[in-house]
């Protein structure tokens, strides 16, 4: 008869670890609930939390699940592996910039498209003008680390290992 710990992991389908850190964090999401029930702005900022639910899971998953499954069927397309594995694959080296950009895009968007341009423009005396631009530059600047990162490592999985 297995002993209690295998039998909560098979039951649970993780190990009793797994299950003592969700336990700890539902812990203390009702110690943080338990103390912003008597808040005034409670009800909104539920309100904000469940749209964020809806928006991420509802909207913003599906479209990037779907970004990387046509990123990977790309890649496939471009390099067949024709038996062999790839040295070294591309898709994080394309994930990771990419998820900088959207992630500085959603930060930054109200500036980007200048929303609020009287509001910015009386507290700082600056204009929204140049967020673009330097979205742009980081988002270049992202990939080009990336691209110079993946052909290092290129170049280094070419490269024959030395023997010890």
């Amino acid at each position: 008869m297995p002993d209690p710990l295998t039998r909560t992991a098979r039951a649970y389908g993780a190990s009793p670890l797994h299950l003592l850190a969700l336990l700890a964090s539902f812990a203390v999401a009702g110690y943080a609930v338990a103390h912003w029930v008597h808040e005034s702005t409670f009800v909104r900022m539920l309100i904000w939390f469940l749209a964020a639910v809806i928006g991420h899971d509802l909207i913003l998953f599906p479209l990037y699940a779907l970004a990387d499954r046509s990123l990977r069927a790309a890649l496939r397309a471009l390099w067949p592996r024709r038996g062999a594995p790839a040295r070294v694959s591309p898709l994080n080296y394309i994930r990771v910039p990419a998820l900088g950009c959207a992630l500085t895009l959603l930060v930054f968007l109200p500036g980007i498209i200048q929303q609020g341009q009287s509001t910015y423009h009386a507290a700082t005396g600056q204009t929204q003008q140049p967020f673009l631009d330097r979205w742009l530059l980081l988002s270049a600047a992202m990939f080009l680390v990336a691209a110079l990162v993946y052909a290092v490592r290129l170049r280094r999985a070419g490269q024959p290992r030395p023997r010890q």
